[in-house]
């Protein structure tokens, strides 16, 4: 007698395939979540390292700011260091000559904010001509706001430095300020604050 050989039906077929493909679905949900996380997390990453690094550009600039003043390229006198809550200008020392030429260690730096960028620019010079130009480049992109504030002798913070309402009789040097505080907002990091002891002065 003739023994039916064991197998599945059509129907049992079709309900195996359907249960694998839900599993699959949700099997590649899974993988595409966590591979999304990772990018984020890389994109979270570089961000932060990008910050870091600009914190670290800045930190090492004002810690190294002396009081030697300029002439811009109209031939005026510019203080060492001058600046309101937006822009900050300043002569610093430590400019590296890997390449041995004769030239001061001595560099003009500036920082504000353009296009939502945080910009860092420098002169080859310290007394500009007409013709002198200068470089600049972003250090830190999403930032909407920035706000420098400046640290006086007497330990209070002001907006503008060299103070403004003190007389040339009364501060024929404005030299530099103690230490100089930076305010960024970003959306992604919200308020960051940061203060920098400027080395040239001893600290409070």
């Amino acid at each position: 007698m003739w023994r039916r050989s064991a197998g599945f039906t059509l129907i049992e077929l079709l309900v195996a395939m359907s249960i694998f493909a839900m599993v699959a679905l949700m099997a590649y949900s899974g993988l595409d979540i966590v591979m999304k996380a990772g990018k984020q997390g890389d994109a979270h990453a570089v961000k932060l390292a990008a910050l870091q690094t600009a914190f670290a550009i800045l930190e090492r600039d004002i810690e190294q700011a002396v009081n030697r003043s300029i002439r811009n390229s109209f031939g005026d006198n510019q203080p060492a260091m001058e600046g309101d809550e937006e822009v900050i200008e300043f002569t610093r020392t430590g400019r590296r000559n890997p390449g041995g030429f004769s030239r001061s260690n001595l560099q003009r730096i500036a920082y504000g904010i353009e296009d939502e960028q945080l910009m860092r620019a420098s002169w080859q010079v310290l007394d500009r001509a007409q013709d002198s130009e200068f470089v600049s480049g972003p250090l830190f992109e999403e930032v909407e706001s920035i706000k420098f504030s400046y640290l006086d002798d007497q330990l209070e913070w002001h907006n503008r430095w060299p103070v403004q309402n003190l007389t040339q009789a009364a501060a024929p040097s404005p030299g530099l300020p103690r230490a100089i505080e930076l305010i960024i907002e970003s959306e992604q990091w919200g308020k960051i604050r940061r203060v920098f002891r400027v080395a040239g002065v001893p600290p409070p």
